[in-house]
Formats: C-alpha cells, structure tokens, sequence
C-alpha cells in the first residue's frame, strides 16, 4: 500500500482530513450498525443538545506504522472503557467497548494511506466522540446521539519536538471536588481555553492546575497528567478523584516498575514538595511524555536540575522504552498492542 505524499517530518499538530470516518447513530433507544463515510460535515438540528447543554464527550489515541511494517494502536480497549465512563456520568447512551474498538479499527484501516511511515516522526492521531444530536429545551439529556471517528496525521504536539516546557502556576480551577474533572467530556476543556490562551501570552507553555478545594495539591495541565521522578529515582504521580485517569500515566508506570526496575508511587502530591523532585514530565497521548524544565508560581521560580536544555534520565528512559513498545521496537505486555494490519 503506497502512503499519501505528505512532507511527514514537518507536519505540525493540527487536523488534515482523511478519506473516511466511522458514523453510528443513537436512536429509539438503540445503536445502529455505523458505517465508514466520506463525507466529513455534520448535520444536526439548531436545538440539538450538544450545542444547548453541551452533551459531548471524546477520547484521543495514536495509530503507528511499526518497524516491521504492520499497522497498530494502542490500548484501545482503555479508550473505550473511559468513554462508557464519560456517558453515563453525562448521561449519554453508553456506546460498547467492543464495538468502540471494532469503530477504531475499522477508520485506522480505512485511512491506512495517511498513517506516517516508521521512523518519519509523525503518528496518526484518532479522535473518538459522541456528541448529542437530538433536540432539547428543557435542561435534561437528548433523546438522540451521535458517535463518530476520524483520524488525521500529526507531527509533535509541542513545536520544536521535545523539550523543557515552562509552565506557571493557574489562579484559575480545572475541576471541582464531585464534578467532571475525571472524565473526558468537552465542556473541561473549553472551561480550560482561556486559561492557556493568558498563559501562551505570558510566555508559558503550559498550566499547571491545583486543587480547587485547598489549593495545596497538584492535579494536572489543561491536557495532560503529571509525573514526577524523585532524586532517588522514585517515580511519583498525582493521585486525585479530580484528575484524567490518563491511560499514557498509567501505562508509564507499568513501564517504569516493570521494565526499568523503578518504584512507583501514586499518592497525593503537595505543590509545598514539587521543588524537591529531580525531574517533572507531562504525560498523555498526544505527547507521550514532555519534560517540564521550571514553574513559575506568580514570579517565583522552581527550577528542575534536570534543566531547560534538555530531558532529564529518568523521563527519557521512560519516553524511549514507551514509545519502543508503542512503535513495535521493544516487546509489548500482552494486550497493549492492536495489529490493524
């Protein structure tokens, strides 16, 4: 199969569309089958309830052209599981995790010719979601829904690839005790825009978000979890009922533990401690994982010893065995790894 002829080691993190995308629709009470389409517009009523009440929720995940030269994704069963999560708590009709996983094969397969070759340094981005499409004035849920796929191929999420991010500490609150903030639904991230928008225009890359009920723990950025590596080479991560259960976080822990020899901790971490860690990364899947070089916290500045040239041990250890495993390199846990074709 030839690939589409697309400067791959220049292409930024933005949308390009593809040839098909996967549609199926809720109705009467049910799913129907869903089908692949060509046709890239949505149409929905003026009332529809994505757009009154904001009843959306998504997932984001990769697909990768291995060494050998098969085509793969990764974890998506994970990616369905979190999604049934999503629904219920929007109170959204649950769309299975079987039938999500045969929907992302299915539109990866479809669109084989756009997936980046091995080693081009892009990857081919999936973007799962459900929106509602029944119309609402009232406020309670839809009657009628719609759950569809595309792909796009991407280069790095961070311009200028990987390297030391700045980030600052937010004033504002990414989620509330009892809120949303545990699952993927769109509306935390729109709450999230005007906070990175004042930040990129303050010189940062990122925000760093902390509890909003004492403000005294770290949670997360707007898009990805934190990980933190302790100058014994612990590696410890924020534990929070207000955080993404990030499946990248949780797969780098397993790589940390199980193919570093590392010890591993989640727990509940202190904004008071996060000057004593050696090094600080950003995990999720559309950057794998980002080094955090220096946060600033309203013009005090904790700065990492790992620095703002380049990526701590510690964290490249991490990056490298997890995207070894991702792009075929490195032997995968069984069940992490999805063979399109």
């Amino acid at each position: 199969m030839e690939k589409k002829n697309i400067d791959w080691a220049n292409l930024g993190f933005g949308y390009m569309p593809t040839d098909k995308r996967f549609v199926a629709n809720y109705k009467d009470g049910k799913w129907d089958e869903g089908v692949l389409v060509s046709d890239a517009a949505v149409v929905i009523s003026e009332c529809a309830g994505v757009l009154q009440y904001s009843q959306s929720c998504f997932e984001g995940m990769k697909a990768y052209t291995t060494e050998d030269g098969h085509i793969v994704t990764f974890r998506p069963d994970l990616n369905g599981e979190r999604m049934e999560d999503s629904c219920r708590r929007l109170e959204m009709p649950v769309f299975p995790k079987e039938k999500f996983v045969e929907a992302i094969a299915k539109t990866i397969e479809a669109n084989a010719a756009w997936v980046p070759p091995y080693g081009s340094g892009a990857t081919f981005y999936v973007r799962p979601y459900m929106f509602a499409t029944g119309p609402v004035i009232g406020v309670k849920p839809a009657d009628e829904y719609q759950f569809r796929v595309f792909g796009t191929p991407v280069g790095p999420y961070f311009k200028g690839g990987v390297k030391p991010l700045t980030l600052r500490v937010c004033d504002f609150d990414r989620a509330a005790p009892h809120g949303t903030g545990h699952i993927k639904a769109g509306l935390n991230y729109a709450m999230s825009l005007h906070a990175i928008v004042t930040a990129h225009a303050e010189g940062f890359d990122e925000n760093m978000y902390l509890d909003a009920a004492t403000r005294t723990k770290v949670e997360e950025t707007g898009g990805a979890n934190f990980l933190f590596v302790t100058k014994d080479n612990k590696v410890v991560t924020p534990k929070s009922s207000t955080i993404l259960p990030s499946i990248t976080r949780r797969s780098l822990l397993t790589v940390a533990k199980d193919y570093l020899g590392l010890e591993v901790e989640e727990r509940t971490v202190y904004f008071d401690e996060v000057k004593d860690f050696a090094e600080c990364g950003l995990c999720g899947t559309a950057a794998v994982i980002s080094p955090v070089g220096k946060i600033v916290d309203h013009g005090k500045e904790i700065c990492f010893p790992s620095g703002m040239t380049e990526m701590g041990p510690v964290i490249t250890k991490l990056r490298d065995t997890l995207t070894g495993i991702q792009m075929g390199s490195i032997k995968a846990p069984d069940g992490w790894i999805k063979v399109i074709k």
